[in-house]
């Protein structure tokens, strides 16, 4: 049998028995930590494996969140602080190609660090292009304010997770950088007329469609469905994503369990699929809106499975890598922007 079209958060640091039983019973595609499954290495890589286990894949994915800066699920004291994209940015405006060292040297340890564990995914790289007045929720995370140099410093973050034997996830397609509101709270409009949309948002996702994976951005753009976010709108999954940026990878939702959409959960997890999103993601670790999740996603089948095995066989084994001399390098570098060198 397939899996079923759904990535799970977990509850803790070990598997419940429930969801033990859970796991087994609905199989899904993919699992997520968070913070509250972490206490220390060896405790985070049997937890891994646990969950392979639970569905009897050796092969199922495992994904973070492990951007740097204060998306970092992964922490001090046993694993280092990494820079914030603002940081890349920053480098790149005194010298491109010093940020995009950084950004790949940044990445690739952080890949070092999540192979370690067992952990095959990380939800990396931004693309989103924030503007003046947008919430903070995208703030100093993103690479930049323009298209061009916000996607080179994205395909940089890329190249490193790959070299490391991780795979990306592209983030928040078609764009979360002009929201006025965090999606975990509640519902952005963007109102922004479609041609700017193209010219500066969208852009910045096109030079990247040929990445295995890609999260949807809980926002409406009125331009173009102003009654569905993007997650729960056919028509933004459709003529933008897929066919006006051109990204054919596997399409998950953010988290379903996030207050910007509305309905219960197993009504946003229907909507998600139907609107075209291959695989829905809820991360609370809730068993009850679990089971719901479960019982609204199919199997994988047809493209969407094609796509989420052509995503799995596009990981590579890690490359060689002096961890230490890398780390110096990115210390050296992001020094720079500390003192102003």
């Amino acid at each position: 049998m397939q899996p079923r079209a759904f990535i799970t958060g977990i509850s803790g640091l070990e598997l419940t028995t429930d969801e033990r039983a859970f796991l087994r019973e609905t199989r899904p595609w993919g699992f997520i930590l968070f913070k509250r499954n972490v206490e220390n290495p060896a405790q985070v890589a049997r937890l891994v494996q646990e969950l392979r286990a639970a569905v009897n894949r050796p092969d199922a994915p495992v994904l973070i969140d492990q951007e740097g800066g204060r998306v970092q699920r992964l922490g001090p004291p046993h694993w280092p602080a990494y820079p914030s994209g603002a940081v890349f940015s920053a480098l790149y405006d005194e010298e491109a190609d010093a940020g995009l060292t950084a950004a790949r040297l940044s990445a690739r340890l952080i890949a070092a660090d999540l192979a370690d564990l067992g952990i095959t995914v990380d939800c990396l790289p931004l693309a989103d292009v924030p503007v003046e007045g947008a919430d903070a929720v995208i703030g100093d995370r993103a690479y930049g304010t323009t298209p061009d140099k916000v996607a080179a410093i994205a395909r940089a973050v890329t190249q490193g997770l790959e070299q490391g034997g991780v795979l990306p996830v592209l983030k928040h397609i078609p764009g979360h950088g002009r929201a006025t509101a965090d999606s975990h709270h509640r519902l952005p409009t963007v109102d922004t007329p479609r041609e700017d949309l193209e010219r500066s948002d969208f852009a910045a996702f096109r030079p990247l469609a040929d990445l295995p994976m890609a999260m949807t951005a809980h926002v409406v753009f009125s331009a173009i469905d102003p009654a569905q976010p993007a997650t729960t709108s056919a028509t933004m999954i459709a003529r933008v994503i897929r066919d006006g940026i051109g990204f054919q990878g596997l399409l998950m939702s953010d988290d379903v369990s996030m207050n910007a959409l509305a309905g219960t959960i197993a009504e946003r997890t229907a909507a998600s699929v139907k609107a075209g999103c291959d695989v829905v993601l809820h991360c609370n670790g809730k068993l009850d809106e679990m089971r719901q999740v479960a019982a609204e996603v199919p199997e994988l089948a047809g493209e969407a499975l094609a796509r989420a095995e052509a995503a799995l066989a596009s990981r590579r084994p890690p490359q060689a890598f002096d961890r230490v001399a890398a780390r110096a390098e990115l210390d050296a570098l992001t020094a720079r922007v500390r003192t102003g060198a």
